[in-house]
């Protein structure tokens, strides 16, 4: 009897330790995890912070609507879409004021963020191009060869196309996807929202509802 109480208590003796050592490990996991979720000491809390401070915004470039603010531009260059957002500008309103070239711009780029209508500049652009006066923009199918001789006008809308397409210019169209010339009336202009007169152009945007607005 004496040898089996013996072997009792050593076998409790050499069991118990790794069980209470178990329980504590578990114990001292459940505490770290504890701290690591509630305790943000000095800097580490800081840091913390600064992940969901707003980072500085940079002071947006003053724009004047001016060809003098255009001759203190850099020269403008860019890809294919910046070649065909310039040479449309050039085409269609280097006679315009400058606000007003803006404009055009901001009509075609807003054509580029609609699903109605090709989703890059150049495919806006020409659009239709191809079937004599049936495209978006009459030069790209008037049947005549689009020449830039005004080498000067072609510089200064460059660099109205580079601004437009950095976005450091404002809304001036009110979300326009068309605009026609004071000297026609297009029939799609009866239907169409009215947004915006600038020069010699009538801008418009759809009025339909979409998912989106």
């Amino acid at each position: 009897m004496l040898r089996y109480i013996l072997a009792v208590a050593a076998m409790a003796a050499t069991t118990l330790p790794s069980v209470s050592f178990a329980e504590r490990e578990a114990t001292d996991t459940a505490e770290r995890e504890l701290v690591t979720r509630t305790e943000m000491p000095g800097q580490k809390f800081r840091d913390y912070l600064t992940l969901f401070k707003p980072r500085k915004e940079l002071e947006p470039q003053k724009i004047s609507y001016s060809k003098d603010w255009l001759d203190q531009q850099p020269k403008a260059n860019g890809d294919e879409h910046f070649k065909c957002l310039a040479e449309a500008l050039y085409f269609e309103a280097r006679g315009e004021s400058v606000r007003g070239q803006f404009a055009v711009a901001e009509v075609i780029l807003n054509r580029v963020a609609s699903s109605r209508f090709p989703d890059s500049l150049c495919g806006v652009i020409k659009q239709g191009t191809g079937k004599k006066y049936q495209c978006q923009f009459t030069y790209t199918c008037d049947g005549h060869k689009e020449v830039i001789r005004e080498k000067k006008a072609y510089e200064r809308v460059s660099k109205v196309a580079r601004a437009a397409i950095d976005g450091i210019a404002k809304d001036l169209t009110e979300g326009a996807t068309h605009y026609h010339t004071t000297a026609v009336r297009p029939s799609w202009s009866r239907v169409y929202k009215e947004t915006a007169r600038i020069g010699v152009h009538i801008f418009y945007r759809h009025n339909y509802r979409t998912a989106s607005n």
